[in-house]
């Protein structure tokens, strides 16, 4: 980083990090109810991993995406002998998604993305305040 973090800056690469793991949750949860022919085949759930990005300078510190990996959570099965990709046992692969954790993560990483905003917000009143009474 060549310039010293600001809270700006802070708040607003977590916001940006906050948005790729609302976007995962979002994909996680609209691929939870397909199936698939095969157990490879079957979607699996989506998880951004998260790396703290430090400022030697300052101390300051902030976090980043250092990518979106697939969980370890593996597709159930389940007895469908009617449905068109049913294998010759007639299951079909069930995606690997734990709806209830996911809405879970969806609700605090909102939770999170409002609490930046606030802060934005307090350092923006802050910024004004201190310009104001440097006239």
């Amino acid at each position: 980083m060549s310039q010293p973090l600001s809270l700006f800056d802070i708040a607003g690469r977590s916001m940006s990090a906050l948005l790729v793991r609302m976007n995962t949750t979002a994909s996680n949860l609209a691929n939870a109810g397909s199936v698939s022919a095969t157990r490879e085949g079957a979607f699996r759930a989506l998880k951004p991993v998260f790396q703290t990005l430090y400022d030697g300078a300052t101390g300051r510190a902030t976090v980043g995406i250092a990518g979106v990996v697939t969980a370890a959570l593996e597709p159930g099965r389940r007895h469908e002998p009617g449905h068109p990709l049913a294998d010759a046992e007639g299951y079909v692969h069930v995606a690997a998604v734990d709806t209830n954790a996911e809405l879970v993560e969806l609700v605090e990483t909102a939770r999170q993305y409002q609490n930046n905003i606030e802060v934005l917000e307090t350092g923006k009143a802050l910024t004004l305040e201190t310009l104001r009474l440097g006239r």
